[in-house]
């Protein structure tokens, strides 16, 4: 697990962002659903490769945004972990499809270091609401 040193070690682009191509808030969508992530000013490149200005995405579905809720403080100091909430894309993967049951979802992109933590600064998605029909 990385340490609250080795988080705020791993920079990123000032003018990084992070955003939903295909989807925006207020969407109504069928399940199953395909995100596609963008990313502007930086790279993508899988867990555990060490590359300046580069990260790898992570899909926050269906929680209070980044650094917020219960896991706030941990998930920016300790890393991402991976269930239903955090969904990780270590291999550089740039969109899913998933199955999402009917009714309101909340979506946010967040970039990951080698160690699945945030970047000094995070670089992060608004949080969307989409709804599944």
């Amino acid at each position: 697990m990385a340490t609250f040193a080795q988080a705020q070690d791993t920079p990123a682009p000032a003018d990084a962002r992070v955003y939903f191509v295909n989807l925006a808030d207020g969407d109504t969508v069928q399940s199953p659903v395909t995100v596609v992530f963008g990313l502007e000013n930086m790279g993508v490149a899988p867990a555990g490769t060490e590359k300046e200005n580069t990260g790898h995405h992570h899909l926050l579905l269906n929680r209070p945004p980044l650094g917020q809720g219960e896991e706030g403080a941990e998930e920016l100091e300790y890393g991402l972990p991976a269930d239903d909430n955090h969904i990780h894309f270590g291999g550089g993967q740039t969109q899913v499809t998933i199955d999402l049951p009917a009714g309101e979802h909340t979506m946010q992109l967040v970039m990951g270091d080698l160690n699945h933590v945030p970047h000094a600064t995070p670089i992060t998605s608004d949080v969307i609401t989409v709804t599944v029909k």
